[in-house]
């Protein structure tokens, strides 16, 4: 009798961990609240010694790190607790790279509640409604809250588009919290920077290079990109995470928008997360696109073809990629022919 074959492996644990992973989203948030990660690097390791520290009981602190230990942000050995080594980069408050507050933005009720019928998405292609109305706060929250994710990428790609000592005048569109800019300044001594955004946007970002130390050294167009007049003769335009909010056809008229305020030569250099052409790898790239599904009518994760097809049709020359790596996005550079 021939043998059967084995049967093809399942896992129903997976859709389990799937369908239950918001209970992760919000168990980090909580531990990012109660500071436990602050307290494990300072030294309450256990339990016990973490508990009064956060007004928490024994019996919810162990739960919960070992929830996060179970998923890798923390580690445990005879009943002590660790730091997985982002987690002590990236979520202890002492930490120089601490990027904590951006769980306010990720897990805000009005981020949270786009998700809640993914079905009705698919069907319209995208959400019903786009936060872009003038002054909108939810924008001044993600300046606030999202500033420490963008750090790294900021300070990697201001040493992409200018050389220090030489002056340049840099526009930063959709500046939001104003890094990408900062950045450049930070970087090239002899920058000027201008931030264009929302005006109530605005007030982080004068806040945010006031503390960095470029007073003096920026100014601000407040309106919408696609309305108010951004002025000419700029070195170099900034577009840090903007595209992927418009369809192809809206991004083409903004470049041409971009490159009317370039002088001849004028560099572009746009910041994304960008999926390979099969749009399932890299992991981050490729996932963002449902960010935007859920978040605006027309937006999308384009590829570096995409994107380079944009900017040719804006009438820039090929575009660049560069990596921005350890962070997951991209940066494409591109110059006015």
């Amino acid at each position: 009798m021939a043998s059967q074959p084995n049967p093809i492996p399942i896992n129903p644990g997976r859709i389990h961990q799937a369908l239950t992973s918001y209970q992760l989203a919000m168990a980090l948030k909580g531990a990012i609240e109660l500071e436990v990660f602050t307290h494990i690097a300072a030294g309450a390791i256990t339990s016990d010694a973490i508990a009064p520290l956060c007004n928490g009981t024994e019996k919810g602190v162990r739960v919960l790190c070992d929830y996060l230990t179970v998923h890798g942000f923390l580690t445990k050995a005879n009943g002590a607790y660790g730091l997985a080594p982002d987690t002590a980069a990236l979520l202890d408050k002492q930490s120089p790279s601490y990027m904590g507050s951006v769980a306010g933005f990720f897990t805000h009720p009005a981020m949270v509640n786009k998700y809640r019928d993914v079905a009705a998405l698919v069907r319209n292609g995208g959400a019903t409604d786009h936060t872009l109305a003038p002054n909108d706060n939810v924008w001044v929250e993600f300046a606030r809250y999202m500033a420490p994710m963008f750090a790294i990428p900021a300070s990697i790609a201001a040493t992409h588009v200018t050389t220090p000592g030489e002056p340049a005048k840099v526009l930063d569109i959709a500046a939001g919290h104003g890094l990408f800019g900062i950045h450049v300044a930070l970087h090239n001594p002899a920058a000027e920077i201008t931030f264009q955004d929302w005006e109530n946007v605005l007030e982080v970002a004068r806040e945010n290079a006031t503390k960095m130390g470029i007073a003096g050294r920026f100014g601000t167009i407040p309106g919408s990109a696609f309305e108010v007049d951004l002025g000419t003769g700029y070195d170099v335009a900034l577009m840090p995470n903007f595209l992927h909010h418009f369809d192809f056809a809206t991004n083409v008229t903004l470049l041409k928008r971009v490159r009317t305020a370039l002088k001849s030569g004028g560099l572009v250099a746009v910041i994304e997360f960008v999926p390979n052409e099969d749009r399932v790898s890299p992991p981050d790239g490729a996932l963002f696109a449902m960010r935007m599904l859920g978040t605006t009518p027309s937006g999308d994760a384009y590829t570096f073809a995409e994107i380079d097809r944009m900017l040719r049709e804006a009438r820039f020359g090929a575009g660049e990629s560069r990596s921005l790596a350890p962070a997951h996005q991209q940066l494409i550079l591109a110059r006015t022919d």
